[in-house]
């Protein structure tokens, strides 16, 4: 019996070891990477296949390159279409709001190069168009995140899954609408649509030790409403405790305790969260 027992024990032993192993050698790599805002397109597209051997899962690779952005400069509104009304590039890795962290960190999982990326974040970035393809044009993008995770394949919106009807705050919106009925944004587009959130008091430890390894995660601020907008900020909650986002506030992307960002000495930040899941592009 005292045999029996000294085996299970080694063989958990085995397990744990083999476990914790394996979960640093996950990351390790990227640490020796150059970080990506110091790199040429021509290096971008040595290093974009690598991922894809180091990580065939597309949610461990999806996690992988978002820690690989982790020091990233910021900078607001920094991705567009390379002329027209906003003639920032389509496609960059130099600097990243919370939005462009997203985005970017979907299109180069799912790129073996540059322009490879490119073309996914165009499919990825503005709603297809009539005959289903999506080009990029100021007044296509997915301006609202709100809208992208109700409407866009690549971000669903998981809310409603992860807690009880009665927990939840819902409003009803027109998005791009100001109190005054004029567009926040000049889209020639508004939507009426409503969103339920979870409001900050009911938001704890247990649900976010409920959702996937690396989930999508929006902030609602209820100050926004009347100028047609609900969420004010984005970013990802990766292991069920961290969150990855490119912050103002620190100014380049940084990873920390979700519940500790969140909530502050004086009260929370925001009044509510969405969460959404992550999904290959045709799948």
């Amino acid at each position: 019996m005292g045999l029996d027992f000294k085996s299970k024990l080694f063989s958990k032993f085995i397990f744990y070891f083999l476990f914790f192993t394996n979960s640093c050698t996950k990351t390790e790599w990227i640490d020796t990477l150059p970080k990506p805002w110091t790199l040429s397109e021509d290096e971008i597209s040595i290093i974009l296949p690598k991922f894809h051997e180091k990580y065939p899962d597309f949610h461990d690779r999806l996690l992988a390159f978002s820690l690989w952005q982790v020091g990233k400069p910021y900078e607001l509104f920094c991705l567009g279409e390379e002329e027209g009304v906003d003639n920032d590039p389509i496609f960059r890795l130099d600097v990243s709001d919370c939005t462009v962290h997203i985005l970017t960190s979907l299109a180069s999982v799912q790129s073996q190069s540059w322009s490879d990326a490119k073309s996914k974040l165009i499919q990825i970035h503005y709603k297809p168009n009539s005959t289903g393809k999506s080009l990029p044009t100021y007044k296509s993008r997915w301006h609202y995140t709100s809208d992208r995770i109700e409407e866009n394949p690549s971000t669903k919106n998981i809310t409603n899954n992860l807690v009880s009807s009665e927990k939840l705050k819902s409003i009803s919106i027109t998005l791009n609408q100001k109190a005054n009925g004029k567009e926040f944004l000049d889209l020639g587009w508004k939507k009426s649509t409503t969103i339920n959130y979870i409001p900050s008091d009911k938001i704890t430890s247990d649900i976010i030790s409920k959702l996937p390894v690396i989930t999508g995660v929006a902030f609602v601020k209820e100050s926004y409403f009347d100028t047609g907008l609900i969420v004010a900020h984005e970013g990802m909650i990766v292991n069920n405790k961290n969150i990855i986002h490119a912050s103002s506030e620190y100014g380049k992307t940084v990873i920390m305790d979700f519940m500790e960002y969140y909530f502050r000495s004086d009260g929370s930040l925001f009044d509510g969260v969405l969460f959404y899941s992550f999904h290959p592009i045709n799948k």
